[in-house]
């Protein structure tokens, strides 16, 4: 990330706005939001590689942000060509479901449910419906994976704790794999249901840990590694795949 101060204005933000840029040879969307307490502009790459945010005071001109950006396309083409290019799925492609790939089959049918399954003892990915809506429907089975997958976990963890969760949900968050708020209210990202099983057991681990320890500390790494002992080998895979996984794209 990288920031410059400006002096803050006293006008009412502009609506979000959003264009494409064109760096390291492909082409990137951009959400700028203009902050009312915000003294500098700031970018950032969202996790894959996959859209840059970028922070701004109230009023700024457009040609400072222009200015901004070309300062500092070095940078962003640095970063982001050591991050996978975004992949589309269709048919043929593969996708990781815990953590075993599976070659994409369309079944030709307009309807019937996404399952995972076998054929001719390869692991492949069945999917009904418009070839337009492959993604979709992968996504959708990802989101019922995920959940699927996460319940069991975190119903573990947590009588293990003694504190329960107060909510799950998943949705495609893309700052972090997972949040647990001060009420213990548990989110995750569906992505996860891509990842192996030892991974997404951490994961769940580490948001039902919050339950107890809100924050980042040795106790709480404690806690986590006690309840799920396979941590430190899932934080790695994570650092090294995260980025692949967030750069699959649904096209929703």
């Amino acid at each position: 990330m990288f920031g410059l101060k400006k002096r803050n204005r006293t006008r009412q933000p502009r609506p979000t706005r959003g264009r494409d840029i064109a760096v390291a040879g492909r082409r990137v969307p951009l959400t700028i939001r203009e902050h009312d307490r915000a003294t500098r502009m700031t970018l950032r790459i969202e996790p894959g590689g996959r859209a840059l945010r970028m922070s701004v005071p109230v009023g700024i001109a457009e040609r400072e942000i222009d200015g901004f950006l070309h300062r500092h396309h070095g940078w962003l083409a640095s970063r982001l060509s050591k991050m996978p290019k975004p992949a589309t799925l269709q048919e043929g492609s593969t996708i990781s479901i815990g953590g075993t790939p599976h070659r994409i089959e369309r079944t030709g049918k307009v309807r019937g449910i996404t399952r995972a399954g076998e054929i001719d003892g390869a692991a492949v990915l069945l999917v009904g419906g418009a070839a337009e809506h492959l993604g979709r429907r992968i996504a959708d089975y990802l989101k019922k994976r995920a959940r699927q997958e996460l319940e069991p976990a975190v119903a573990r963890h947590t009588e293990a704790l003694g504190k329960p969760a107060s909510g799950l949900k998943v949705r495609d968050t893309r700052s972090r794999w997972g949040s647990c708020t001060s009420d213990g209210r548990l989110s995750f990202s569906w992505r996860i249901a891509m990842a192996p099983d030892f991974v997404l057991d951490y994961l769940a681990a580490h948001e039902v840990a919050h339950l107890q320890e809100m924050n980042h500390g040795p106790q709480f790494w404690a806690l986590c590694k006690q309840l799920c002992p396979e941590t430190d080998r899932a934080k790695s895979w994570l650092k090294k795949n995260g980025s692949t996984l967030h750069a699959v794209d649904f096209g929703t």
